[in-house]
């Protein structure tokens, strides 16, 4: 074989590898750039075929729209299932870092967006677990730039993670509260009045310590209904407990400057600042 020829199949790999690379590069800026006109118009789309694949599967758990258009709502969930299927092939075929994707947040929730659709095949009734592409909406907070309130979200997740201990401790008395109540309704009622069993009592206990009050089971003595009131005046005393502990730490959270300390957990810095103030440790921009 000639040395031309050698040269002449080298270039061809090599304008081969760069127009797929080009075509890459193309498909992850449509795809993953909202940047651009191309880029929002593509998420613009997806979210509208979103929202009409999470209709066409909640239509199809009405029984009498069922009947009447079940071959047009099979039709539209294939139609649906092979398009997300089409646009996830792409998205790891244009992604710069295709096992980053998939085992990321959004890459999980694009597989289990279609899957139920392929599983139906096998599983009768899995084509309903379809309805987990409404998670892909999620993405609307790219294209409509709301990444402005990433750092309100940050603090509500920093305020639950540091009231958690208090939330723990307050559910585990709640926990101790419904069982006993329960337990003594069990005890005053019984089976005769519908309190069946133990967990069937502290059910009772937890409807109506929450004031939902479902109604499906009713004290009838005197001492029951009594109980029942003293839990219901409990259950508004305490619903507010969790609010305020959550409260005070994103207050605390929307005072802390932004930046937290993690030798000696204090805040209170200034965002410029560069040492804490308390223990003179180098602050590592820790965000709360």
């Amino acid at each position: 074989m000639k040395s031309s020829d050698l040269c002449t199949g080298t270039d061809y790999h090599s304008m081969k590898k760069n127009r797929i690379n080009q075509i890459r590069s193309k498909l992850y800026e449509i795809i993953f750039e909202a940047d651009t006109p191309a880029g929002k118009a593509f998420d613009v789309v997806l979210l509208i075929f979103i929202t009409l694949s999470v209709a066409a599967v909640m239509l199809e758990s009405v029984q009498g729209f069922n009947q009447k258009y079940h071959d047009e709502l099979i039709a539209a969930e294939w139609a649906f299932t092979i398009i997300f299927s089409v646009e996830y092939v792409l998205r790891v075929f244009s992604a710069k870092n295709a096992r980053r994707y998939i085992f990321s947040f959004y890459g999980i929730i694009d597989l289990l967006a279609i899957l139920p659709s392929y599983l139906r095949l096998f599983l009768a009734g899995s084509q309903y677990l379809l309805i987990i592409r409404i998670l892909r909406l999620l993405r609307i907070f790219r294209v409509l730039k709301l990444g402005r309130y990433i750092r309100a979200s940050g603090i509500l997740a920093y305020a639950l993670k540091e009231s958690r201990h208090k939330i723990i401790v307050f559910l585990e008395v709640v926990l101790a509260l419904v069982v006993i109540m329960g337990s003594m309704m069990y005890i005053i009622e019984g089976p005769d009045n519908g309190f069946s069993s133990i967990p069937r009592s502290i059910y009772w206990a937890i409807v109506t310590l929450t004031t939902v009050g479902y109604g499906d089971i009713a004290p009838q003595t005197v001492i029951g209904q009594t109980l029942a009131s003293v839990v219901m005046i409990i259950g508004y005393a305490i619903i507010a407990v969790p609010t305020g502990i959550i409260s005070v730490e994103i207050a605390k959270a929307e005072n802390s400057g932004g930046i937290k300390c993690k030798r000696c957990h204090k805040t209170n810095h200034d965002n410029d600042a560069v040492f804490c103030k308390y223990c003179g440790s180098k602050l590592e921009k820790e965000t709360v």
